[in-house]
């Protein structure tokens, strides 16, 4: 089960699981779209606003019945707002919170009474580098996600000491990935962090997201090296600020390659 599946990286995952052998069910706001998507893999899909717990516990519910039981869980779907925090009303603010976490943690609970019951199963939440890191630009988006990935977290921990040992949950922290997200975002002063590295194709994370389905691990950060200049940047925070003006010329200096290497000026 993928949400946010008719394009970019939920797509990209849903085809990556497909062809490891998954029975895919994909989820979508659009219902068309993600129809659309679905028919070429043998899938089925259904329209979801993950915003809705009882929808995404009816969807848990019917992939259960349907496939006999629910193995898999990628709570994809996710939304970018970039700026300073007090750029943002409160309405954008609570809109990115409520798809990029309380969507999740709807998703993560809906599939993990599915499968405390069956004993086995395992949820995997995209999060982000700015799940482990506070990148300048991207602080709500920041924020929504570093929460995503301590409920993951805590949740792991509370299935263990439940004596689950078999119901997994994930999280994968991409840097910046192309896809319709970031596509408007080379002009954008406040998405510079989310250029500072290479761009990853949404095939490249998908292939990724398909093995960590395979071999659960609690977080993984792709690239690896970039996760480990993230946490430490997260455990230095007097550097991390010092440092803010050269990520900003960094993530700019990535804008006009992005710019170049898609034929713009």
């Amino acid at each position: 089960m993928v949400t946010g599946a008719a394009g970019g990286l939920g797509h990209a995952i849903a085809v990556a699981l497909h062809a490891d052998g998954w029975q895919v069910l994909l989820t979508d706001l659009d219902a068309e779209a993600v129809a659309a998507v679905a028919g070429p893999l043998g899938g089925w899909s259904r329209p979801l606003d993950v915003r809705d717990e009882a929808a995404c516990a009816a969807v848990a519910a019917e992939a259960a019945t349907r496939a006999g039981g629910l193995g898999l869980w990628v709570n994809n779907a996710g939304l970018l707002v970039t700026g300073p925090s007090w750029s943002h009303d409160a309405a954008t603010r609570r809109r990115v919170v409520e798809v990029n976490t309380l969507g999740a943690m709807n998703g993560t609970l809906a599939a993990l009474a599915v499968m405390r019951g069956q004993g086995v199963g395992h949820v995997l939440n995209v999060v982000s580098l700015a799940g482990l890191v506070a990148p300048p630009g991207e602080t709500v988006y920041a924020a929504s996600k570093h929460a995503l990935l301590a409920f993951s977290l805590g949740t792991l921990a509370d299935l263990r000491l439940a004596g689950h040992r078999d119901v997994h949950v994930s999280c994968l922290c991409p840097d910046g990935i192309w896809t319709p997200m970031l596509h408007d975002r080379l002009d954008d002063p406040g998405a510079v962090a989310s250029f500072t590295g290479t761009l990853l194709s949404p095939q490249r994370v998908a292939h990724r997201a398909a093995r960590l389905a395979r071999r659960p691990r609690p977080v993984v950060a792709l690239p690896r090296w970039r996760g480990a200049q993230v946490r430490l940047l997260d455990a230095l925070p007097g550097l991390a600020l010092r440092l803010a003006p050269l990520v900003r010329a960094a993530g700019r200096a990535g804008q006009r390659r992005q710019r170049r290497r898609i034929g713009g000026t």
